[in-house]
C-alpha cells in the first residue's frame, strides 16, 4: 500500500511498527520538490542536497509537533525555507563573506557548473533571480516556479498575503529590469 494522503502517511509514522516506512513515504512524497526549492535558494548542488537532507532530519525529529493545522507539504516546505535561509546566513558568516562576494560565488557556479541546466536565456534569468534579496528570491521561486498560491506561501513564510503580493511584484520588476540590461 502506497499512502496517498497526509493522514495515511501520519498514521504510518505514528505506529511504532511502521514509523520508518511512514518516513520513507514522507521523503518520497516531497523529496523532489524540497530539493528543487533548496536548489533555487542555495544554487550549489551539494549545498542543496545538504539543506534538503537537513530538512527531512528536522521533520523526523519534530514530526510529533506537527499539529495538522496545515498540510504536510506546507509544513515540510516551511522547514525547507527556514533551513535554506539559515544555511545562507551561516555560510556568509562562516566565510566572512560580504553579500556581494557570496553573490559572485553563486553566479560563477551558475556560469560554470555542468549541473546547472538550461540555455543562455535560462542562465540570465537565474542570475537575475539570484540578484534579488533572499526573501524576494524565495517568494518569487515559490510563486513562479512552484506555482503556489499566495495563501500557501503565506502559510509557509508566515507573511501576509498583501506583503507577499508586493514582494513578488517588486521581484518581478527587478528581474524585468535586469533582463533588459542583459
Amino acid at each position: 500500500m502506497v499512502p496517498k494522503s497526509d493522514e495515511e502517511i501520519l498514521a504510518l509514522i505514528k505506529n511504532p511498527q511502521t514509523r520508518d516506512k511512514g518516513f520513507q513515504h514522507l521523503v518520497e512524497a516531497f523529496q523532489k520538490r524540497v530539493y528543487g526549492l533548496t536548489r533555487k535558494m542555495v544554487i550549489i548542488h551539494e549545498d542543496a542536497d545538504d539543506v534538503a537532507q537537513n530538512t527531512f532530519i528536522k521533520a523526523f525529529k519534530h514530526i510529533d509537533k506537527f499539529s495538522g493545522k496545515s498540510t504536510l507539504f506546507t509544513w515540510i516546505y516551511r522547514i525547507a525555507v527556514n533551513e535554506s535561509l539559515n544555511f545562507l546566513e551561516k555560510k556568509k558568516k562562516r566565510f566572512f563573506l560580504p553579500i556581494d562576494d557570496h553573490q559572485e560565488v553563486m553566479e560563477n557556479y551558475l556560469e560554470s557548473s555542468p549541473l546547472v541546466d538550461g540555455d543562455e536565456i535560462q542562465r540570465i534569468l537565474q542570475k537575475a533571480i539570484l540578484a534579488l534579496p533572499e526573501k524576494q528570491r524565495l517568494i518569487f521561486n515559490l510563486r513562479y516556479y512552484e506555482d503556489l498560491t499566495y495563501e500557501e506561501i503565506s502559510k509557509i513564510t508566515d507573511t501576509s498575503v498583501g506583503a507577499l503580493k508586493a514582494s513578488y511584484h517588486h521581484a518581478a520588476k527587478k528581474i524585468e529590469e535586469q533582463l533588459k540590461v542583459e
